[in-house]
């Protein structure tokens, strides 16, 4: 069975006989830096005895503070995924969900613990601009519609002004911006400004991707407060933890210091992008596809009219340089010549460029480079 999402280490490193640590894995996206010393501490000196506060007060103050709204309109989530397990829960019983595809995976797994009816949307699998650009005329009978924002994995980015007549138009809109805060000026395509005067709107951010907090399992859910309140009496008693809640206060309390975090994410982002994009295009038998994201797919070119497969450099990769990419046979839509890089250090990306290098020249001649 294949990973629906990747940064799965531990079975990397079962595999390969090592430790987590000596793998780099470039399978999941997010930010490699470390996290800033105040959120550090909070992890380290929360309070474990009592029960985390049910209501998440504190953190719900932080997040409505980041956008301008009141508590009410955000619900902090374990992760983004249990979020969209309750706004798949609301988008089964409106009916059929629209999702873009190739899409993550997860859509589909919420909207099966519901019996959600899903209809794909496929998206062209050739792009010209990394956005923002118009998302695609959704022809469907569909009621729900899904959206990713910078879509995953094509890393396109969406312009709000294409997104906007699309919430008036279906009766429940999730949109899906995890990634959209490490996108330059990617915030001014955001929808949640939308939300306070859309009742049918949706829009569900996680903390994993632009601090790098996988571990911790935070997101939240920005909405109208009715359908806030209504999740929260579904969902377990607990769904944030107490570390998980400190550290998520101490990382937006100041937010001077979230947004200065933001830029110096968002530089990255840019740099490491131009970067990759460079490097991966002077290497044979692959094509770089343009991304807003911190991540890219790449395709293997046309052999004899078909495409090149890409599982051999991703097996090389992992059992002979302990790299891991992103294998996107797990997005509906594309087959074994897609593989997705989440974007590294510079020393990160120097290494993965290296040992694609090496493993391409010798898989397209049979002589070592």
């Amino acid at each position: 069975m294949l990973e629906a999402h990747g940064g799965n280490l531990a079975a990397a490193a079962n595999r390969l006989g090592c430790r987590p640590s000596q793998i780099l894995d470039a399978s999941a996206s997010l930010v490699p830096f470390a996290l800033p010393w105040q959120a550090r501490l909070s992890a380290l000196t929360a309070a474990l005895h009592p029960y985390p506060d049910r209501g998440h007060a504190a953190l719900r103050q932080c997040l409505a503070s980041l956008h301008g709204l009141v508590p009410g309109a955000v619900l902090p989530g374990n992760g983004a995924a249990e979020l969209f397990t309750w706004a798949a829960r609301d988008a089964a019983a409106e009916g059929l969900s629209l999702l873009p595809q190739p899409g993550f995976a997860d859509y589909t797994r919420s909207l099966a613990c519901w019996g959600g009816a899903v209809e794909g949307m496929p998206l062209p699998l050739q792009w010209s601009s990394s956005g923002p650009t118009p998302f695609p005329e959704p022809v469907s009978r569909a009621t729900v519609l899904w959206i990713t924002n910078p879509h995953n994995p094509t890393g396109q980015l969406w312009s709000r002004v294409s997104l906007e007549p699309l919430v008036r138009r279906f009766a429940l809109v999730i949109c899906d911006e995890a990634f959209l805060p490490l996108v330059p000026k990617g915030e001014d395509q955001s929808l949640i400004p939308l939300v306070s005067q859309l009742p049918n709107l949706v829009v569900i951010r996680s903390l994993t991707k632009l601090y790098g907090i996988a571990g911790l399992r935070l997101g939240y859910a920005v909405a109208q407060p009715e359908r806030l309140q209504r999740w929260a009496q579904w969902r377990d008693p607990w769904p944030v933890n107490a570390v998980s809640s400190a550290v998520g206060q101490a990382l937006l309390r100041s937010p001077s210091r979230h947004h200065h975090w933001m830029q110096r994410v968002q530089r990255w982002t840019v740099q490491e992008g131009s970067w990759l994009q460079e490097q991966l295009a002077d290497l044979p038998c692959i094509i770089p596809m343009l991304s807003a994201a911190n991540y890219l797919l790449i395709r293997g070119e046309e052999r004899a009219g078909e495409p090149w497969s890409l599982q051999p450099l991703r097996q090389a990769l992992e059992s002979r340089h302990r790299i891991l990419l992103r294998d996107c046979r797990s997005f509906e839509g594309l087959d074994d010549s897609w593989l997705r890089i989440g974007f590294q250090t510079r020393r990160g990306n120097r290494r993965i460029i290296q040992a694609m290098r090496k493993e391409l020249y010798e898989q397209r001649s049979g002589i070592p480079a």
